[in-house]
């Protein structure tokens, strides 16, 4: 080793310690974090890197040999019993291959049990019970010191005040708080709303809504929690594997999470943490990996730990939901209503395994609330299939060169003056002849959702109307197999299978046409509650505005924009050209009362379902006759209860209407003779 090379590395880990700290403080201590998860991760992965190959390097206060930020004084402090330890992570399958034959290696077996629980993304926290009574919440604070919120982790309704039978003297268990992504929302909604700073994810948002000196904003929170692990305990016997433990922590009252499996085969534990990868968005909460553990408690004692982090655990975690890269641009884009929107350009960044160029930005005022300016760095996020979003800027990376965005004041591709009624968040192209308008109207009719019409696609689309071949979706249903051949890249077969396509397109459900008609603020949901309500395109279009807007699950912003919808010529021309081409403009009515062995029954579903996602479970209700609710009402049959529920459960205690568990549930479906 040359003294260059020393002195090099000495130079990195100095900086690379600096900015951990630093961002451990904005992180855990204000909960205002300034770069991605992500991020932090690489940052921490070299330093100990570079602690590896130069040992000499290793400081008692390097971020390394620690576990997390520092308790906060004006809470008190407490002194953890046991250490709340951080873990290892894993970043690929290889990764977490090469973690189980460390294990199997230091035990002489492959023969062990491993438990594989979501990694929730919220506030660690362990709990202290005397007697079946909690005495004592604390954060995990540095692993060794956290903080006393004893106050606000009394009013998360989750967190059992006085336990079941089966206790011992004393004990500590480990948890997660965290906040659902609904809950966020609205803290977010209403924070903005009284221009306060907006929290950067639901993470922080629990965060910062545990750690509030008084516990009544903490109450007004809809904080959550899930029971993880065991500390410590006196006065009783500690069951002998994590997985007895806990079923046993479910016994007493605790909340745990339904997700948790135990497997024997490393590929099994492969498997699932791929799942979950794939899936983490059909959970109401965020998680950002999973937490694979050996079972078995001796083994864990034998296997011990390597550093400050337990050697039989370890965290996989998924590709980052959100990173930091630069704002080039803002651009403004029409959509199908006329919509002004605008949305970012950015360099392009690796967000969830996916290179990020473009992102949403929602409206004018949301970019001024966020205060995001061209030129910030900012944070991205991308969550599953959604369009990736501008969380917000990392105010402290800005140089004084940002700009402040202002919305254009005519059509970017019209020309035409844009408009902004009194109220409305969005601009809109007056010109309905707008050719972007309609383009975007052509492509959301034929989507999978709308008429599914495979093969028109954007390419298509952007083809036929600069052919002439159609001016509005109703010209659809007049091309020809011939006319769509002479397309530019569209060979014969093609060509009919797009014809057959269109045909096939006429015989969509009746909410999928009212639906594709992109009528303003008429959604899939409102499309479907329409359709039942009226039953035909004749009788919603002859509805006064009054009666449209006492739908359940209307109202009168969307009623005002059906009205105006049927009362513009141009877009009853489309519906007769509909009507013409034989496309099904009435609800079936034969079929509907033939239905199937769940016709007449409502149902809603609130919370997370092991078995199904919600979309799944609304298609199976849906599929044999039954209604899939969005809102409980006096008319809904059954709430269906999953894990984490929402306001649905109050409202339905409040009228009466019957819960059914998933098991429940799923003996209802099998007595009416659906097969599951």
């Amino acid at each position: 080793m040359t003294t260059q090379s020393y002195q090099e590395a000495k130079a990195r880990v100095e900086e690379l310690r600096s900015l951990i700290r630093y961002h451990d403080y904005r992180y855990y201590v204000l909960d205002q974090p300034e770069i991605s998860d992500a991020e932090y991760d690489a940052l921490m992965r070299e330093l100990r890197q570079l602690e590896e190959a130069h040992p000499e390097l290793v400081t008692p206060d390097s971020p390394t040999q620690r576990v997390g930020g520092q308790p906060v004084e004006a809470f008190g402090i407490v002194e953890h019993r046991v250490p709340l330890l951080s873990l290892g992570n894993a970043f690929s399958i290889d990764e977490l291959r090469a973690w189980y034959g460390r294990v199997c290696r230091l035990l002489g077996t492959d023969d062990f049990a491993m438990v594989v629980e979501p990694k929730i993304d919220g506030l660690a926290v362990a709990l202290v019970y005397e007697d079946g009574r909690f005495v004592q919440g604390a954060t995990r604070g540095d692993g060794y010191r956290g903080e006393n919120i004893t106050q606000n982790i009394r009013t998360i309704r989750s967190v059992p005040l006085t336990l079941n039978d089966g206790y011992p003297e004393q004990f500590e268990v480990r948890g997660e708080v965290y906040l659902s992504k609904a809950a966020f929302e609205r803290i977010n909604q209403e924070r903005a709303e009284h221009g306060l700073p907006l929290f950067a994810n639901p993470r922080n948002c629990a965060a910062g809504s545990v750690r509030q000196l008084d516990p009544k904003v903490t109450a007004r929170r809809p904080l959550d929690i899930w029971i993880y692990g065991l500390g410590w305990i006196d006065g009783g016997t500690v069951p002998a594997t994590h997985w007895e433990t806990l079923e046993w922590f479910k016994r007493l009252g605790f909340k745990v999470n339904p997700h948790v499996r135990r497997f024997t085969d490393l590929d099994e534990v492969a498997r699932y943490c791929q799942e979950w990868a794939e899936r983490r968005e059909d959970l109401e909460y965020e998680i950002d990996g999973m937490v694979v553990k050996v079972d078995d408690y001796e083994h864990q004692r034998r296997l011990g730990f390597a550093g400050r982090e337990p050697r039989w655990a370890i965290a996989f975690k998924f590709p980052p939901t959100e990173a930091t890269t630069k704002l080039l641009e803002i651009g403004v884009n029409v959509g199908r209503t006329g919509t002004l929107n605008p949305y970012a350009r950015l360099e392009p960044v690796q967000v969830g395994g996916v290179t990020v160029s473009s992102a949403a930005l929602h409206n004018e005022d949301d970019i001024h609330r966020k205060d995001i300016r061209i030129g910030d760095t900012v944070i991205v996020r991308r969550a599953g299939d959604v369009i990736p979003e501008v969380v917000g800027p990392v105010v402290s990376k800005r140089t004084g060169r940002e700009q402040v965005f202002r919305m254009p004041d005519r059509c970017p591709v019209c020309g035409t003056p844009a408009v902004r009624k009194p109220g409305e968040a969005m601009s809109y192209c007056p010109n309905k002849a707008c050719p972007a308008q309609i383009f975007r109207q052509v492509v959301h009719f034929a989507s999978r959702d709308a008429m599914d019409i495979r093969g028109l696609g954007e390419a298509v689309a952007d083809a036929l109307l600069r052919a002439g071949l159609i001016r509005d979706v109703g010209d659809i249903y007049a091309l020809t197999a011939e006319q769509v051949a002479g397309l530019e890249r569209m060979g014969k077969k093609s060509a009919e299978n797009l014809i057959n396509a269109i045909e096939r397109s006429k015989h969509r459900p009746f909410p999928n046409v009212l639906f594709a008609l992109g009528i303003r603020h008429v959604g899939q949901e409102v499309a479907r509650l329409l359709a039942e309500h009226f039953g035909s395109i004749d009788a919603l279009a002859a509805a006064p505005e009054e009666e449209i807007a006492a739908v359940p699950g209307v109202g009168p912003v969307i009623a005002a924009s059906v009205r105006a919808y049927f009362t513009d010529e141009d877009n009853l021309r489309v519906i007769e050209k509909l009507r013409q081409a034989g496309v099904r403009l009435a609800l079936d009515r034969r079929e509907q009362a033939a239905g199937g062995p769940l016709a007449g029954l409502t149902f809603v579903l609130t919370g997370s379902l092991a078995r199904f996602t919600r979309g799944q479970a609304e298609e199976l209700l849906e599929r044999h006759g039954a209604k899939a609710g969005s809102n409980v009402t006096r008319k809904t049959d059954y709430l269906v209860v999953g894990e984490d529920p929402g306001s649905k459960l109050d409202r339905a205690r409040e009228l009466g209407v019957p819960t059914l568990n998933e098991e429940e549930f799923l003996k209802l479906l099998r007595d009416r003779g659906v097969r599951v």
